[in-house]
This record gives structure tokens, C-alpha cells and sequence, in this order.
């Protein structure tokens, strides 16, 4: 889940690379010439195509999806997933954050994936030892969840079977199905060493997880106690704050009359609650100090409604708003995490009058038994018939839902296990504070540091059968809140339990097993060999940044990976994290079911492409959330095809293998000096200075992990200046051009800068780029293997400026054939003034300027002053001392234009005078909706601009007309 500098990255960690983890052979590369390297690409490609594995360009229309898989086999099957030492470097290790075992891809999951991707991809062709190591989770609570409703399907209820046979059962239904996901991310082409994948249930995971639970509990961080918690009805178990759900949903809000002890009839406090069943858990009512309308009862009793009488205190507290409902505070401690904490600060006792399957108990006399919603029905209505129920009214309610279950969450009290947070927090916020971790975006700090610094106490038990069974043995016949045995292995606690018992003792394991959470928070250590590799080794090779979506995920995991990083390496786990948006649709909602805008990234990936889905999820800046449409999609995916045709005319106009003279023509073309680079004519000299500016560029928002920049940058380079620009301005070279040199030097120029593009788009985009890469003659094995583009390269400043000025030039004559409506076969003659050092290199390009610009390159004259037609022409100004003047006549029928124009005038003018006659009418103005006028006066504003326009054009026309004449 992170990176291997200080930098950044959601959802993964990055790690050194552990070298224990390996073998410890290493394969080296024997050195050879050229020519044998050449044979062995040769052969290379003829096997890879004998396989069946890729397709050229050259016999394809566009990239085939269908071949994805078949990319992504043959990358498997050679072992490129896998690290490697051939070229050395600091080794690169990413642990695949661990999606659930149950789960199916979503647009989540396909973000994290494709940025872990992207980091490792990257890194790998940089030349480093990279591993990124899959899982999954064995989601404990989901994944029972499953099972019991798969059991209930077969007429079967989980407690018909014994603990063993249900377990026997789930293990079942994860072998059969738990690799859908794993599957799903392969399709996302994830570059994992699947030889390496975990599962958090693993034998070296679980014994991660009992050994972090002995050294926290032999260091007393670890306690057994009864303590409010999230607790799920119809699960039975207590659940976290994450997968607690908070939605707002109509409500009622029940009043209710709690009669003053020793009053009169009008003595009387009104309470407003929304859970009136929780009423007999009540153990004082509260109100403001300030509050003047019950100041008098602060001090005496309260009668209880319902529960024969029973009296509660009548206290003050600022905790109390004055303002919600009535201002009067019913305090049930037991049923609410405020009530809570406000009954433990004022010493309150705590009643809990709820079972563990959502009835309530004998506390709530009659009512016991029933379950909490209908004893709301009949409670209210038991307090209309006895003039304690005031009123109900429809209220907005904030409902805690299971996010497995969908149920409604109950805060109880219940005997758990907790992990004294506190210590452990310290040393996170000090990781942060002292710089030795840095959260992208900064933003986040904020959040980060005040959750540490108001943590609780964290529920790490859970009430299932499915998970890493707490480490804790309790002696038969004496109590288990006293004594217990923690220890490795029932045959570990057995040994000290008859040691410190005597032999005759019996044992039993405590039931309950260890919140799913407790086990990621070790994943990023634990897939690495921790405990089996000592602290001291793996602080050597700790991961470096985490990546996450959404800042949840900040506290529930990174937080506590942070928190038992440090506690159990002795350092942090990754020097910087880093939070991608959430993916929306493309109104910026938030993805669900309910609102049925789920994109499901298979079917996205079936109608466009991996690439070009990967592409658009990875444009995002980090921290903001990014919104997913079909155009954008559809865009990305005509850019894949752009990639595909480009490598396609390339390939249509490179030499044949065979062509030895041709290709070593080629290949002794250098660009890596600034001699070699000056050697260049200027349109090749400008894009190659423009590729290596970019490459620096890249490389620079690579490591920062600025991927978004490294996408748009790559795309407007390709689109823009190689595709649009380079391109067709090597046609002059390749199509026009007598001199064989000058077309050798276009295909040198246009094989290395297609090749570097691909590079730079690999991370980004491996399937089709590794495709055209395959396609490409005299390539260097796999391009996910290739080595990373060289940086600081030359580039020349001057060249650069010289072409733009050939391009505003080109521009300027494309928007007035254009602005002219010119046949676009049509070729016309052109005259280009300019200074004498500007009209040599403008000159010595004149065939891409008149390919370019659809000029008759027999009559493209190049001069220091206006030529005698002046008057008579098109005048343009490209750029400061730069100009053309494009004959009239070449480009419309005089005479035809001017009756054209002329009519469209008056067309113009009529519907000008429509328009102001409306705004001159005070009728309209007055009356009619503001922005119906303010729409009325800018359709005014502009025609009027339209008509001057024509007018001037009209007149420039017809005087050429009278200069001709």
C-alpha cells in the first residue's frame, strides 16, 4: 500500500522490498551485442505471434478488447508479475489493500486497483525490484452472512450445526467463490505475483493476528470490560463505527408527560424522544441550568411513565440543548452513546433493557418479551389511554443502519474486548507532527489528528463463528472475567492453566472472535512475514505510502496500520498516505443501488475497454472526487483507437525486418546529446525537445504522484503535438520528399517518440500499448519490463519557438480558408512575409507548410515585403514579424461571394430589428421574466457583432473588386 520516498499514495501500501520474502539466486544478464539481441527479439515476436498472444496493427482496424486476457496470461505466464534483480535497485513492495471475500468489483475497488497499478508498473520499469502482493479479507460479518443465508436457503439455521460444521460450511462457500473478485481484478490488468496471494484467514496471517493480541495484552493494552457498543440485533454482535451507516429517513418524535413526584396534576416535564421503549432504562431527566421554565424542578423526582411508579433524579447540565424538542432530557444510559458518557461523568447508574435479539427484558415489566419496534407501537399507545402521551409528530431522523444487515443499530452495553487507544494514538500523532508521515491531501491532517486526539477505547470482539478466534482460555468452575489463560495454541494455554491450576483442570476457548479490522491493521507486516522476520529486519524494508479512498478509511485503517506499525516494527509503516476522491456518476452523485446509478466496471470494461477505463478513473485530483460519464469514457476509448492508428500509419511506413541497410539507417540516429539534437531538421528537432521536456515532466508528476497531471500531459503531447502536428507533418518527409535521408530521419524520429509515448501511457494503459509495442520492429522484450525513458535529455529552446511560429503560421491560413468557406481539396497560392532569418527556416519547410495548410506548393512565394496583389488578398498576421497574404481570388468567386454576403446581410438586419423592436417595447421589458430579457438583449448584442463583421468583409470584398478593376 505505498510508495518507496517520501511521496504519497488509496487502498494499497507500498513497501520496500524484503528480501527474506525471496530467493536469494539471482538471475543475471549476460552482456551481448546489438545483432544478437536483435536475433532474440526477433524470434521473441515470432513466438509471441505464433502464440496468438497479439495482433499488429497493420491487420487490425482497431484494438480488440477480447485480447485483453490474453495479454494479461502471457504477462503471467512469463513471469513479469514477479520481482526481479536483474538490474538491481532499491526494491519496491506494495500490499493489496484486501478487498472482501464476498465482494464483486465496483468502481471502488477499480480506482485502488488501477493507481496501485499505476505505482507499480511505473516503478517496475524504473528499473526497481517491484512485488505488489494481492489478498483478500475474510469479512467476517459478511461473509456469515452469506453462508446463513445460503444454510437458510437449504431449510438449514446456523444454530443446527455445531461451530466446527458451520466453519466447515463457510470454508466451503469460500473456496468455490471467493475468488470472484481476484478474478475481476486480474480483468483490470493488476500486476500482481499471484504466487504470493493471502487471505486473511492464512496460517502466517492468523499467527500475525495472536501474536499482536499476546504482546498487546502482556503489555496491558488489552482488557476485558462492559461498555457501550454498536450492536447488531439480528447479527448478534457487537459491529464497528465503520459499519455503522448513518441515513436520514422520516421519523416520528413521540412526547410524553414524566409527572414531577410529589406534585400536583400540572406538575409535569414533557419529554420528545424518538425511542420511547428506552424510556425504562431511564435513570434521570436532565435540563439546561440556564433554562428558566424548569429551574424549579431541578433538584426533585421524576415519575417514569409505565414502570408503577419509578422515581429518576431531575438534574441540570449543559449538555442539555434547549433548543431540540421540549429542552427536557431523558438520560438512558444504557441506550445511548451521549447518555452514556453523560452517566459516567455524573455517576449515574446504567440499566439496559434490551436483550441481545432486539426484545426487551424484565426490566420493562409487561413489555418484556417483545420485540423493541412493536413495544413502541403498544407502549405509545398504553400512554394515550393513561394522558402521558402528548403528541407525535413526523420528524427527520438520523437512522443507524448495519451496513451488511440493513438493521437498525442498537447502542449497548456489553462485556467486550477493548485496546487501550490512547498510548497508541500518542505515537501516531507524533509520526504526523514530526513529518515522518505526510498526508496528501494536507487537508486531512486536520481530520486525522483530531480523531487520534479523541479516540476511544476500540471493540475488537465480535459474536461470530467466522474469523480469527480470540486468543483467550477460560479455567471451567471459576470466573471468566478473573481468570483466563492468553496464550498461542489450546495445547500452550492447557500447559499453563494446569501449571498454575494443578493437572485435573479443564479449559474452554473464549467464543467470541476478533474484529476483521484487527487483522487488516497488521496486513501491511504481517503479508511481509511479521513476526516470523524480527523488527530490525523489517524496519529496513517498511512500506513507504498508503493508499486509501475516502477519509474514513483514514481513521478506521490507516490510522490503526500507523498505530500497530509503530508498536510492533519499532517505526512507522509508510512515510505518506494518500487519498483519491470517490468515483460519482456524472451528476455528482454518489454511486448506489437505491439510487440505481451503479457502473459496473465489467460491463464498462466489455463496452470500452480496460485502458480506457483506467485512463478516466486515474485523471483525478487527489482528494477530489471524480465524476464518471459515457463521454468521457467514449472519449478515452477514441483515444485508445487514436494510440492504435497512429502505431498503425507508423508501422505502414517503417522498413522491412529484412531492409538491414534501411533499419541500420534508422537506428543510428542518436537524440540523447545536444549535438545529435541540433542535427535535426526543425519539425523533428521540436518534437523530440517537446518529448523530452515531457519526459521530465512525467517522470517528476510520477514520483509525486500526481497521476491526473501525468495523463492530461502525456494525452495533449500525443494528441496534440505528436498525432495532430508531428504526424502528418512527416507525410511532406515520407510521401513528397526525393531525399531518402531526410524520409530516414522522419522514421527514426517517429519510432522513438512513439516508443517513449508508449512508455509514459504503460502505467497508465498496459493493454493496448503493450500491443502496439509488441507490433514494433527492433523492440526490447515486454514493454511492462522496458526501462523507464531516460530523463534530462536535451531539448532546444529556439527550434521549439521556430515551429510554433510555423504552426500560427499554418493556423492563421487554416482559419481563413475556413472563415472562407474554401473547398477543402482546393489548393491556393500564398505569399509569407517576414524577416530573413525567420523566412529561412519558415522556407526551408515549405512543404509542410503547404501540405499542412492545402497551399499550391508551386506558387508559395517567401519574401521580406508585401507582394504587389496586396490589396487584392487575405492579409494575416501569424506572429510578431511573420505574415501571409493569400490572393482572394484563389479562394472564392468574387462576384458570387458578394451577392452571398449581401443577401446574408439583410437576413441578419431583419432579424437585428426583430429583436430591438422587442426590447423597445416597455410592455415587454416590464412584464416579460428578467431572464427571458436579459436573453433577448445578448441575442441583440450578438447579431449587431455578426452584422458588423459581414459589413466589414462585404466591404473588404468589394473593394478588391474596384482595385482589380
Amino acid at each position: 500500500m505505498a510508495l518507496s520516498h517520501p511521496s504519497l499514495f488509496s487502498t494499497c501500501f507500498v513497501h520496500r522490498f524484503n528480501p527474506l520474502l525471496f530467493s536469494q539466486h539471482r538471475r543475471r544478464i549476460q552482456s551481448s551485442r546489438w545483432n544478437i539481441n536483435l536475433l532474440r527479439h526477433r524470434l521473441f515476436a515470432v513466438a509471441a505471434s505464433e502464440k496468438g498472444v497479439f495482433t499488429s496493427p497493420e491487420t487490425a482496424k482497431s484494438f480488440d478488447f477480447t485480447s485483453e486476457e490474453r495479454i494479461y496470461n502471457w504477462w503471467e505466464s512469463q513471469g513479469y508479475f514477479k520481482p526481479s534483480f536483474d538490474r538491481g535497485g532499491d526494491p519496491f513492495v506494495v500490499s493489496m489493500p484486501p478487498p472482501n471475500v464476498t465482494g464483486s468489483l465496483h468502481m471502488g475497488h477499480a480506482m485502488f486497483v488501477t493507481l496501485e497499478d499505476i505505482m507499480v508498473r511505473y516503478h517496475r520499469m524504473k528499473g526497481r525490484p517491484t512485488l505488489w502482493i494481492p489478498g483478500t479479507d475474510h469479512a467476517g460479518i459478511a461473509t456469515q452472512l452469506v453462508v446463513e443465508r445460503m444454510l437458510a436457503s437449504e431449510g438449514i439455521k446456523k444454530t443446527e450445526l455445531s461451530r466446527d460444521e458451520f466453519t466447515r460450511r463457510v470454508w466451503e462457500w469460500k473456496e468455490k467463490y471467493g475468488g470472484t473478485i481476484t478474478n475481476q481484478i486480474r480483468r483490470l490488468g493488476a500486476s500482481c505475483d499471484w504466487t504470493r496471494e493471502h487471505f486473511t484467514l492464512d496460517e502466517q496471517l492468523s499467527r500475525a493476528v495472536v501474536e499482536a493480541f499476546i504482546r498487546l495484552h502482556e503489555k496491558g493494552l488489552i482488557y476485558q470490560g462492559s461498555y457501550m457498543v454498536n450492536w447488531s440485533p439480528n447479527l448478534q454482535t457487537a459491529v464497528s463505527d465503520l459499519e455503522v451507516e448513518y441515513s436520514e429517513e422520516p421519523g416520528t418524535l413521540y412526547h410524553i408527560k414524566y409527572r414531577v413526584a410529589g406534585g400536583s396534576r400540572s406538575d409535569y416535564l414533557t419529554i420528545a424522544t424518538t425511542r420511547p421503549e428506552t424510556l425504562f432504562g431511564d435513570t434521570a431527566i436532565a435540563v439546561h441550568p440556564e433554562d428558566d421554565r424548569y429551574s424549579k424542578y431541578v433538584g426533585g423526582q421524576a415519575i417514569v411513565p409505565m414502570t408503577f411508579g419509578r422515581h429518576v433524579p431531575i438534574i441540570s447540565d449543559r449538555h442539555v440543548d434547549k433548543e431540540f424538542g421540549t429542552g427536557v432530557l431523558k438520560i438512558s444510559p444504557g441506550h445511548d452513546h451521549n447518555d452514556y458518557l453523560l452517566a459516567r461523568k455524573l455517576g449515574l447508574p446504567i440499566l439496559n433493557v434490551m436483550n441481545k435479539d432486539g426484545t426487551l427484558n424484565e426490566i420493562a415489566g409487561l413489555y418484556c418479551g417483545l420485540d423493541r419496534f412493536e413495544a413502541r407501537e403498544k407502549l405509545w399507545s398504553d400512554l394515550e389511554e393513561t394522558g402521558l402521551a402528548v403528541k407525535k409528530e413526523q420528524y427527520m431522523l438520523r437512522a443507524p443502519r448495519s451496513q451488511r444487515g440493513g438493521e437498525i443499530i442498537e447502542p449497548l452495553v456489553s462485556k467486550q474486548w477493548f485496546v487501550t487507544m490512547e498510548p497508541l494514538a500518542e505515537k501516531a500523532l507524533k509520526a504526523v507532527e514530526g513529518g515522518q508521515i505526510a498526508i496528501v491531501p494536507e487537508r486531512f491532517e486536520k481530520i486525522y489528528n483530531h480523531w487520534l486526539s479523541n479516540i476511544k477505547d476500540w471493540c475488537i470482539s465480535r459474536q461470530l463463528w467466522w474469523g480469527h478466534r480470540i486468543p483467550v482460555w477460560y479455567i471451567v468452575g471459576r470466573d471468566c472475567e478473573e481468570e483466563y489463560i492468553v496464550a498461542r495454541s489450546p495445547e500452550e494455554a492447557l500447559r499453563k492453566a494446569r501449571q498454575k491450576y494443578g493437572e485435573g483442570v479443564e479449559i474452554y476457548q473464549d467464543p467470541d472472535v476478533l474484529d476483521t479490522w484487527f487483522s487488516s491493521a497488521l496486513w501491511p507486516f504481517s503479508t511481509l512475514g511479521w513476526p516470523d522476520v524480527s523488527a530490525e529486519d523489517f524496519r529496513r524494508f517498511y512500506p513507504t505510502t498508503v493508499l486509501e479512498t475516502g477519509h474514513d478509511i483514514l481513521f478506521f485503517w490507516v490510522a490503526r496500520m500507523v498505530m500497530m506499525g509503530i508498536e510492533f516494527t519499532g517505526s512507522v509503516p509508510f512515510s505518506n498516505v494518500y487519498l483519491h476522491g470517490l468515483i460519482r456518476d456524472s451528476q455528482g452523485q454518489k454511486m448506489s443501488k437505491t439510487l440505481g446509478n451503479v457502473i459496473d466496471p465489467i460491463d464498462t470494461i466489455k463496452e470500452f475497454g480496460t485502458d480506457a477505463l483506467r485512463f478516466t478513473i486515474s485523471l483525478g485530483t487527489a482528494g477530489q472526487d471524480l465524476n464518471l460519464s459515457t463521454e468521457r469514457l467514449t472519449s478515452n476509448k477514441a483515444f485508445t483507437n487514436k494510440l492504435w492508428n497512429a502505431g498503425k500509419f507508423i508501422l505502414q511506413n517503417l522498413p522491412h525486418q529484412s531492409e538491414t541497410s534501411a533499419w541500420e539507417n534508422i537506428l543510428a540516429y542518436k537524440f540523447d546529446t545536444e549535438e545529435s539534437l541540433l542535427q535535426l531538421p526543425l519539425p523533428e528537432c521540436w518534437v523530440v525537445s517537446k518529448l523530452h521536456h515531457l519526459i521530465d515532466n512525467v517522470t517528476s508528476s510520477y514520483d509525486k504522484f500526481f497521476f491526473g497531471d501525468v495523463g492530461r500531459e502525456t494525452y495533449d503531447f500525443f494528441w496534440g503535438d505528436f498525432a495532430d502536428w508531428y504526424i502528418e507533418s512527416s507525410k511532406a518527409r515520407l510521401y513528397n520528399s526525393e531525399g531518402h535521408s531526410v524520409a530516414s530521419v522522419a522514421r527514426a524520429v517517429l519510432l522513438y517518440v512513439f516508443e517513449n509515448i508508449l512508455k509514459m501511457l504503460h502505467p497508465f494503459m498496459p493493454f493496448v500499448t503493450e500491443e502496439l509495442w509488441q507490433a514494433l520492429p527492433q523492440r526490447k522484450a515486454a514493454l511492462m519490463v522496458s526501462p523507464w525513458p531516460e530523463t534530462s535529455l536535451p531539448r532546444h529552446a529556439s527550434s521549439i519557438k521556430k515551429f510554433e511560429n510555423l504552426q500560427s503560421l499554418i493556423r492563421a491560413i487554416r482559419n481563413a480558408r475556413a472563415e472562407y468557406s474554401v473547398e477543402p481539396a482546393k489548393r491556393i497560392s500564398a505569399s509569407i512575409v517576414a524577416s530573413a532569418d525567420v523566412l529561412k527556416y519558415i522556407s526551408m519547410e515549405k512543404e509542410i507548410l503547404a501540405l499542412l495548410s492545402k497551399l499550391d506548393l508551386q506558387n508559395v512565394h517567401f519574401t521580406d515585403f508585401p507582394p504587389g496583389d496586396a490589396q487584392q488578398s487575405v492579409h494575416l498576421v501569424a506572429d510578431e514579424g511573420l505574415e501571409a497574404y493569400l490572393p482572394l481570388s484563389d479562394m472564392v468567386d468574387i462576384s458570387a461571394e458578394v451577392q452571398r454576403l449581401s443577401k446574408r446581410l439583410l437576413k441578419m438586419q431583419s432579424e437585428y430589428d426583430a429583436l430591438v423592436a422587442r426590447l423597445s417595447s416597455p410592455k415587454f421589458v416590464e412584464k416579460a421574466p428578467e431572464e427571458v430579457v436579459r436573453g433577448v438583449r445578448d441575442k441583440a448584442a450578438e447579431a449587431e457583432e455578426k452584422i458588423i463583421l459581414t459589413k466589414n468583409r462585404l466591404a473588404f470584398i468589394e473593394s478588391t473588386v474596384m482595385v482589380a478593376e
